[in-house]
């Protein structure tokens, strides 16, 4: 790592340059040196150095204005200010703006030299793996989220048709009968069953009828606005939770999705007892029929009941 550890050397005097450039260049370390500070900030403009030793006194711009320039430009890198005992003062003002440490000149032993800028070596290779750590511990919980959204999804969806299940269906009826009741709203049910669905199966198959339902799912999806919620209530049965909505708005609803139905194509319709694969829809409405959910639920069963038992491949309300 010490190969890579660029340092940049700022100081007036070319005599302390060159001692520093010496001791540095034997530790290992890639060395820089500017005249000036402005010549400095140039350098590393083009090219931002992990450490960078600067002179506290220089004409022009001194070494605390330099330390807040590269602080600005990349916190990360860590400065040591030189500075004379008659200037130590300064030195504690360039820490409180964010030096690193300092060397107090001249210099009696070399090796504090090579100790120092060891350190701050590796203050910035903790900074830089720290850094690391957190974007990949930014990442790990990204994915982690993702997972856990796909998580939450698995568990309100049903696996055949991707629609709501039964569970999640119950949970958002509580929450709209609330709002609504909160709100004077009005909102409907539609229940709807797929007619003669045992005779399908038995004839083409349960992957085929599994494809019957996947193709209805897919229908009713087409049909509803971003508040509407359609789930599987259980085998061939959906459910339709249509917010803001009357029975009269809702019936008309179930009464083209009805047509749809009846119209489409399926494969295999042919052997159903009309000829055509048809469902039954019943309609309910709050406060209408129920002012709580088991009684709308109730009243909407009850009328699809009058549905498949009036002849099926209709909707009744």
């Amino acid at each position: 790592m010490k190969e890579r550890m660029r340092i940049l050397v700022v100081d007036d005097e070319e005599s302390l340059r060159e001692v520093l450039s010496e001791v540095l260049t034997d530790d290992g370390y890639p060395v820089t040196t500017a005249a000036t500070a402005e010549e400095a900030l140039a350098a590393f403009g083009a090219d931002p150095y992990p450490v960078v030793i600067s002179d506290i006194r220089m004409p022009g711009m001194d070494g605390i204005t330099l330390l807040e320039r590269i602080k600005a430009m990349q916190e990360e890198t860590q400065v040591i200010i030189i500075t004379s005992h008659a200037s130590l003062d300064s030195a504690v003002t360039a820490l409180r703006a964010g030096a690193y440490d300092y060397l107090i000149k001249p210099f009696e032993d070399l090796n504090l030299i090579s100790a120092v800028v060891a350190r701050a070596a590796d203050k910035v290779r903790l900074v830089v793996e720290n850094r690391v750590l957190v974007e990949k511990l930014k990442r790990y919980n990204q994915e982690l989220e993702a997972v856990n959204q796909v998580l939450r999804e698995l568990a309100i969806r049903d696996g055949l048709t991707g629609l709501y299940n039964h569970r999640y269906f119950q949970e958002r009826l509580a929450v709209e009968v609330a709002r609504s009741h909160r709100g004077g709203h009005q909102f409907s049910l539609v229940f709807l069953d797929v007619d003669y669905f045992k005779t399908y199966n038995d004839t083409h198959g349960h992957p085929t009828g599994d494809e019957l339902l996947r193709g209805v799912s897919e229908m009713l999806q087409r049909w509803l606005r971003k508040s509407d919620l359609a789930a599987r209530y259980g085998g061939e049965e959906f459910v339709i939770l249509l917010p803001e909505t009357d029975k009269a708005g809702a019936r008309e609803l179930a009464e083209r999705i009805r047509r749809e139905i009846a119209e489409h194509p399926f494969a295999g319709r042919e052997s159903q007892p009309s000829g055509r694969v048809t469902v039954s829809m019943g309609v309910a409405s709050y406060p209408e029929d129920g002012r709580d959910a088991r009684e709308i639920l109730k009243r909407a069963d009850e009328v699809l009941y009058q549905a498949k038992h009036g002849g099926r491949d209709r909707v009744c309300a």
